[in-house]
C-alpha cells in the first residue's frame, strides 16, 4: 500500500497501464477507435461480477470466500463503467474489501481529499487511467482533428466523453489531470449541462426524454466502434456531392435498424467549388441491439464503387441490467 498521495496515484495509474498491456487494449483501440470495455476486461480475468439494484452503494469489492465485484444497475452506463473500473482496481491492486458509494464520483483525480484512504486513492487513479488513458484521448483527437484548443468547446468535450465511455464531468476532470486544460477551463465547461448540448444537436426535434446521449457522426467516424445506450440518438452530418449526382443511401441506415426522425440539408459549402452540400440526418435505433451501420454515397444509377462509405460497429444494448454483465453473457453464449 502506498504511503503518500503521490505514490498512491502513481501506483494506481501504473497498474492500469500494466493491465492495458496484458490485455492488449491499446493496439485494438488504435485500430478500431472506441472505448475501453471495462466489463469485457473483467470477464477476461475470470473475475466474478454481478449487477444488482444497489440503493446506497455504487459498487463493492469482496474477497471472501473469493474475489468478486458488485455494480449497481441504478445508474447510467458511464457511471456503471467507472464504478466497475474502480472495483477492478481494488482487485488488481490486492486491496482489502471495499463498499463504495457516490463519493467515488465526487473525488477529483487532480487534488487530494485528506479524508480518503490511500487504498481508495489508488483505486480512483486506476479507474481514471484504465478508462480514460491519455493515449486514448490522443487517438480520438487525431481521428476527429481536435486540437488542445478544441477541448475548450463544450460540444467537443461532450462528443469526446461519448467516445471514451465516460461522463462529461469525468472527461473534463481528466483533461485537467493530463494538462490539456486548466482549472478555469474546466469550471467554464461545467457550466454547460449535457442536456443543453443534446438539444443543440437535435435542432427542433424533441425526443420523449433526454436520458440518452446524442452522437454527432461524420465521415471521420468510419471504422469506429460505438458503445451506447438503447435511448441514444445519432446525428449524421455528412458532406454530399449532390451536384455531381452523388447521394447518401439512407435506405441502408433504415436497413441497419434505425428510424430517420429528421432529414435536412444544412448548408452549402461555398469553399468547395459549389459541388458540396451538408446532409444532416437524425436517426434513432428501433430497438436495443448490436450490429453494423453502413451507408454509401454513390450515384444511384451506376453500379460502381461508392465515392464514400461510412461504416461502423455499434452496441446499443446498455446500460447493464440485473445479473451477469453483457460481456459475460455473450461469452457464455459463444462458448455454448
Amino acid at each position: 500500500m502506498a504511503s503518500n498521495y503521490g505514490s498512491a496515484v502513481r501506483t494506481g495509474a501504473m497498474a492500469a497501464g500494466r493491465l492495458h498491456r496484458t490485455l492488449r487494449i491499446r493496439p485494438m483501440l488504435e485500430e478500431e477507435a472506441g472505448s475501453v470495455d471495462v466489463f469485457d476486461a473483467i470477464r477476461s480475468l475470470d473475475l466474478p461480477l454481478l449487477l444488482r439494484p444497489l440503493k446506497s452503494l455504487l459498487g463493492a469489492y469482496l474477497n471472501d470466500p473469493g474475489p468478486g465485484l458488485l455494480v449497481t444497475t441504478e445508474r447510467p452506463m458511464s457511471i456503471q463503467r467507472f464504478t466497475a473500473a474502480h472495483e477492478l482496481g481494488h482487485y488488481f491492486l490486492g486491496h482489502e474489501p471495499s463498499l463504495d458509494d457516490e463519493s467515488i464520483l465526487r473525488r477529483m483525480p487532480i487534488g487530494r481529499d485528506p479524508g480518503v484512504s490511500f487504498q481508495e486513492i489508488e483505486a480512483d487513479a486506476f479507474a481514471v487511467a484504465f478508462m480514460i488513458p491519455k493515449w486514448l484521448i490522443h487517438i480520438h483527437a487525431r481521428r476527429q482533428s481536435w486540437t488542445v484548443d478544441s477541448f475548450r468547446e463544450p460540444m467537443v468535450v461532450y462528443q469526446l466523453s461519448l467516445r471514451l465511455g465516460a461522463s462529461y464531468e469525468a472527461t473534463c476532470r481528466s483533461l485537467v489531470r493530463y494538462g490539456l486544460l486548466d482549472m478555469s477551463d474546466m469550471h467554464e465547461l461545467l457550466q454547460t449541462a449535457p442536456r443543453r448540448l443534446k438539444a443543440e444537436l437535435l435542432h427542433d426535434y424533441r425526443p420523449s426524454n433526454y436520458r440518452g446521449d446524442v452522437w454527432l457522426l461524420t465521415e471521420r467516424d468510419a471504422g469506429t466502434r460505438i458503445s451506447g445506450s438503447r435511448n441514444d440518438l445519432f446525428v449524421l452530418r455528412l458532406n454530399e456531392h449532390s451536384d455531381g449526382g452523388y447521394l447518401w443511401n439512407f435506405d441502408q441506415l433504415t436497413a441497419s435498424g434505425f428510424a430517420i426522425v429528421r432529414d435536412e440539408r444544412e448548408s452549402e459549402d461555398e469553399q468547395s467549388d459549389g459541388t458540396n452540400a451538408v446532409r444532416r440526418v437524425t436517426a434513432a435505433p428501433n430497438e436495443a441491439g448490436r450490429g453494423r451501420m453502413a451507408i454509401d454515397e454513390r450515384r444511384p444509377w451506376l453500379p460502381v464503387e461508392p465515392l464514400t462509405t461510412l461504416a461502423l460497429e455499434f452496441d446499443l444494448t446498455g446500460p447493464e441490467e440485473i445479473g451477469l454483465s453483457r460481456a459475460e453473457r455473450r461469452h457464455l453464449l459463444e462458448a455454448a
